[in-house]
């Protein structure tokens, strides 16, 4: 067993000395020792229970011959730094839980993992350090929290959001805002919709290192705690048939991974996160396959925010296995990619039905043809720019509009909500890219505003930042260069035409050649907002968001 080389034989006494001084026993030692890495902590409201399913997975590593230790991990609540600087640290601490998990699983040799994890960038992370460091891993999530309701109909944190707006544009009244906001977000779990959190949930599961369920089971279901007590006892299962992590994420299950991405709409946070998954696992996943997926896996499902349906829907549709086994019926799923249950995603699919077409649509009648995502290029855009297509108001497919430029998230938030965006307007956000920000800040203020003002179906909006999965709206981000690279997105001015067809996967800023390069020749570099300490760091090592925002070599 790889513990062993921190327990066995005589030279390991004084190792095994220190594990006794904890209460470990002789029996527990000699068992797999199976790390639980536990995201707990009382800022997120995904992971608030979390050390309620640490406890259902450690009872069910036990159940199965094992002994787990835990340790914990730092998470950030997107929703709560959301707007403001905090936000520059939410996609740079993917970075940190990778790297800290790597440094725990390494200094103490665990034979297997089990992560606990939930919301944005702690699930991307956890997965990232699962095919870094290849020993035998279950993720379990703790599950999407439950929709709220008010006045009758349902909503989730972005009908909050959405209603700041609201107010501003006097459509609401703050008394009403006020209510909402008391009843929008009912309890634990990942917010309500396919938003960045239960995106990844629900990738993790298609990808095959999570258990069916995992994506779409309620946090506060009895059967998200047997889930978690299943990854526990299936994690030992792993250790004794030596199947990793890498065993699982092949480049078959990456691509399963894309279509249910696809087939359910999920956030255009995907795209950086899937990338940066793939990467350490030695995959690489060029942009082009996001399109080339979505041209062949129609989108079925209509989740908040695109929709009005939430994540207990799809679980009670027949959740991702239902939509893997939908899909499969034309092509779009490689049956024989393995899983943590030890069977193949063909296997696990059989027992599986769609229990409510309203939810999850056949194949043969789709909410659209493609896709949820589409990868846009031009002149703007030539490494690509994402947008989350099934989110988009049919009228805003292609649409052209003059440029309203702001280099920071701020700046446009106040002219958004001081009524200076006007109808065919295209609100342009730069420096707020990986680089630039430093570190990609989520837009969900400035377009819930937009929406909230009504100015959904006449307003796009552009960054080289990103969105939330939360977002809705012609909102296109990740554009890539971004402008602290000198991208495109640096040189555009107030009152440029920028034309956007997505159907055609099409962006482009209408300022002929000659022009552009002589701005570029007098683009004068903005100095980054933040110089000292982690995220300055960040800054000098983060790549581009077309690779997924990892760290450089």
């Amino acid at each position: 067993m790889r513990s062993d080389l921190m327990k066995k034989g005589f030279e390991r006494a004084p190792h095994r000395s220190l594990f006794k001084a904890m209460g470990y026993t002789d029996e527990e030692l000699a068992r797999p020792m199976i790390g639980v890495v536990n995201s707990a902590n009382e800022i997120i409201p995904g992971h608030i229970h979390l050390d309620t399913i640490a406890e259902d997975a450690k009872a069910g590593i036990r159940m199965a011959g094992g002994t787990p230790v835990t340790f914990p991990v730092i998470g950030v609540c997107d929703g709560i730094a959301m707007g403001h600087t905090g936000m520059k640290y939410s996609l740079a601490s993917r970075e940190l839980i990778a790297d800290s998990i790597e440094i725990m699983a390494t200094a103490h040799p665990f034979d297997g993992l089990v992560m606990i994890t939930n919301c944005d960038k702690i699930v991307p992370g956890m997965l990232m350090a699962a095919l870094r460091l290849n020993i035998p891993t279950v993720v379990v999530s703790g599950g999407p929290m439950l929709a709220g309701t008010h006045d009758g109909r349902t909503v989730d944190l972005i009908s909050v959001f959405e209603g700041v707006g609201q107010v501003k544009s006097r459509k609401m009244k703050q008394a009403t805002l006020r209510e909402l906001e008391d009843c929008a977000c009912p309890g634990c779990g990942s917010c309500a919709g396919m938003f960045t959190a239960n995106s990844m949930n629900c990738v993790t599961e298609a990808l095959g290192l999570g258990l069916p369920g995992n994506g779409t089971i309620p946090a506060i279901s009895a059967a998200r705690r047997r889930l978690a007590k299943k990854a526990g006892m299936r994690v030992v299962y792993l250790v004794k048939k030596d199947i990793k992590p890498r065993d699982i994420a092949t480049l078959d299950a990456f691509k399963n991974a894309i279509a249910v991405d696809m087939a359910l709409g999920c956030s255009t946070n995907t795209v950086l996160h899937i990338p940066a998954i793939a990467h350490e696992a030695g995959i690489k996943l060029d942009l082009n396959i996001f399109n080339e997926i979505s041209k062949k896996t129609p989108n079925i499902c209509y989740l908040s925010p695109a929709g009005p349906h939430h994540l207990e829907d799809l679980d009670q549709a027949g959740g991702i296995q239902g939509v893997m086994k939908e899909i499969s019926k034309i092509g779009a799923i490689h049956p024989d990619a393995l899983t943590v249950t030890g069977k193949t995603v063909g296997d696990n699919i059989k027992s599986f039905s769609v229990k409510n077409r309203d939810v999850i649509r056949s194949v043969d009648d789709p909410y659209s043809a493609e896709g949820g995502i589409a990868i846009l290029r031009g002149n703007l855009a030539p490494d690509g720019a994402v947008v989350k297509q099934s989110a988009v108001s049919p009228d805003m497919m292609i649409n052209e509009g003059r440029a309203r430029v702001f280099d920071s998230e701020d700046d446009a938030i106040a002219a958004i909500l001081g009524g200076s965006i006007v109808p065919g307007d295209v609100v342009v956000i730069r420096y707020e890219g990986p680089k630039g920000g430093p570190g990609m800040r989520e837009m969900l203020s400035p377009t819930s505003a937009i929406v909230g003002m009504g100015l959904d179906t006449s307003v796009s909006l552009l960054t080289d930042g990103r969105f939330s999965g939360g977002t809705r709206g012609a909102a296109i981000g990740h554009i890539s260069p971004e402008a602290a690279e000198g991208g495109t997105i640096a040189l555009i001015q107030e009152g440029d035409i920028i034309s956007i067809n997505i159907p055609k996967k099409k962006i482009e800023l209408k300022v002929d050649r000659k022009e552009l390069t002589r701005r570029k020749k007098a683009l004068k570099p903005k100095e980054p907002s933040i110089k000292t300490g982690y995220l300055a760091r960040y800054a000098r090592s983060v790549t581009s968001a077309s690779t997924g925002a990892i760290f450089k070599e």
